[in-house]
């Protein structure tokens, strides 16, 4: 081992934020590292970002080191965890290792998507399996999460051994495997454990996180209880709470609708691969009308508010085979990701104006989450008594909670990490040794690229104000031919005096050129500017806003 070779810690997303998770791992001399990358996510954007589709990581890091990635690990398959690989790998090229439940929904979104991009090559990684990468040994550790296949990555290392724990909880009677397993994490605590990389999403919460079994118990006197249909919202990805869902209706003599195409794409894969074995099949759209009310349970997707979702559309009595009526029951299995509360309201809104009544999780016990709680974490720590804890996947707050109880527990080091720091974890003191490109990029339907690249700004200005174009012709002597051809769109149709508004812009155009002598209008560039802000200060007059206005100048 050379001197100068470190291990280090570099997060391009997931550290700051819950979503677009991707970190790398780096070994070697700072001008010579060999790196391996653990999950690409994506994160989804607001409305402050108008018709962009999804957020991905920034990784013109890597363009630099390309050659000396030398793999990219899939802990599971949440689109936090996945979701950007199909779109990024193109430009990476290396392996991939990934569980056969997110090969297999990575290959099913590619069949799906009609913009996607080829196949992204998958070699199968289990928990218990281990492979080498460079000077990375890696071997994969069972975790229980709301999906099927998740794991921990333990990664050796000449200088340590790291514990990235991916997302994780303790269940003790979860409805689907595996359960986290605390044997093998206590054998690599005995082994050394340098570093615990380790989710914070539930830092804030005391005590531990209740069991999918209660949630399953409650479900299931949900729908023997009801009188009319029950429709389930849910993560696509919660196979175990869709088999559970499906058992409990087949016990209480209903039949299961699945609404959505996400929905149907996952419960594809795990069929497949035997997640849904012993399931009675689901029945089709068109049989929905011919079945009693007190013998069917509907599992839908858009917990989450999605304007497209089956249950948004539903509350706006959109689709043609399926609809609610008053009495039945709507189940929100799941949790409001921040920033969606409203869209999951009106929602609920439209729901409640049909007579249908709503169950969320301030109700019954209907959902719990994937993440560990402060005792569960603190079990981890015992676990596998690591040296260095390194909170990550979390905001600002849920990182700093979980620092501070690493350090109420002992943890000897529990540095500051934040997308883009690289952290020295190894030789010498672990501290931030410097900071790598970081930030995001966006895919807008089939494009990809950053801010101005994709015309975000522009656009967002446009949601706000409008856009005004007009179109003027010039004779050979520099007058104005005809009337000018203008559209005002997205601005009021009239001024508060009544005045139509198109009309005010125009006149505003024709004596802005008109003011200008006839020898300097040769000046065509000159001409074009004073209609355009002839056109803004008028609407500003009119209305308080400048649109964005474009004039185009024809000379003949």
């Amino acid at each position: 081992m050379a001197k100068q070779d470190e291990l280090v810690f570099l997060p391009l997303g997931g550290v700051g934020e819950i979503g677009m998770n991707l970190a790398l791992y780096g070994y070697g001399p700072a001008d010579h590292r060999q790196w391996i990358m653990v999950d690409c996510g994506v994160t989804f954007p607001g409305p402050d970002l108008p018709g962009v589709d999804l957020v991905l990581p920034d990784i013109r890091f890597l363009a630099n080191e390309r050659k000396n990635l030398k793999a990219i690990i899939i802990t599971h398959a949440h689109e936090d965890h996945y979701g950007a690989l199909a779109d990024l790998w193109p430009g990476l090229n290396v392996p991939v290792y990934a569980s056969p439940f997110t090969a297999g929904l990575l290959e099913a979104k590619r069949n799906f998507e009609k913009d996607a991009i080829g196949e992204v090559p998958v070699t199968i990684f289990k928990a218990g399996d281990k492979i080498n990468a460079g000077p990375f040994s890696i071997e994969g550790v069972a975790v229980n999460h709301s999906i099927p296949e998740p794991m921990s990555l333990m990664i050796r290392t000449p200088l340590g051994n790291v514990i990235h724990t991916g997302d994780w909880k303790i269940d003790h009677e979860p409805s689907l495997g595996p359960l986290t397993d605390e044997t093998r994490f206590r054998q690599l605590g005995d082994e050394g454990v340098l570093a615990l990389l380790c989710d914070s999403t539930n830092a804030l919460r005391d005590g531990v996180s209740p069991s999918e079994k209660d949630v399953s118990e409650s479900l299931r006197k949900i729908i023997e209880n009801a009188e009319g249909r029950v429709a389930i919202t849910t993560f696509s990805s919660n196979v175990g709470r869709i088999r559970t869902v499906a058992e409990a209706a087949e016990a209480a003599g209903r039949e299961v609708l699945l609404l959505g195409s996400s929905l149907k794409r996952v419960c594809d894969v795990a069929q497949d691969i035997g997640l849904l074995e012993g399931v009675k099949p689901f029945i089709s759209e068109e049989d929905y009308g011919f079945i009693p009310r007190d013998k069917v349970v509907v599992i839908l997707t858009g917990s989450q508010g999605e304007p497209r979702a089956a249950l948004a559309k539903l509350s706006r009595d959109e689709m043609r085979n399926v609809a609610f009526a008053a009495g039945d029951i709507v189940v929100f299995s799941s949790r409001a990701i921040p920033g969606n509360e409203k869209a999951i309201q009106d929602i609920k809104n439209g729901l409640v104006e049909q007579g249908v009544h709503i169950i969320t999780d301030t109700e019954a016990l209907v959902h719990v989450s994937g993440h560990p709680r402060r005792n569960e974490l603190q079990k981890m720590y015992e676990w596998t008594r690591p040296k260095i804890v390194v909170p990550v996947h979390g905001e600002a707050t849920h990182l700093t909670a979980h620092k501070e109880l690493a350090e109420q527990s002992g943890i000897p080091t529990v540095p500051r990490v934040r997308n883009g720091d690289v952290l020295r974890l190894a030789p010498g003191p672990v501290e931030v040794i410097d900071e790598a490109p970081h930030g995001r990029i966006y895919k807008d339907g089939s494009l990809i690229g950053d801010f101005d690249e994709m015309g975000i700004g522009e656009r967002k200005k446009l949601a706000y104000v409008g856009h005004v174009a007009v179109s003027i012709v010039l004779d050979n002597r520099y007058d104005i031919i005809g009337e000018p051809d203008l559209v005002a769109i997205g601005l009021p149709a009239y001024d508060d005096e009544g005045e139509d508004m198109e009309d005010t812009l125009f006149d505003a155009a024709i004596s802005a050129i008109e003011s200008i002598p006839r020898a300097r209008r040769k000046d065509i560039d000159m001409v074009q500017e004073a209609a355009r802000r002839a056109v803004r200060a008028a609407a500003n007059n009119a209305w308080g806003k400048k649109p964005v206005v474009t004039v185009f100048i024809t000379r003949v």
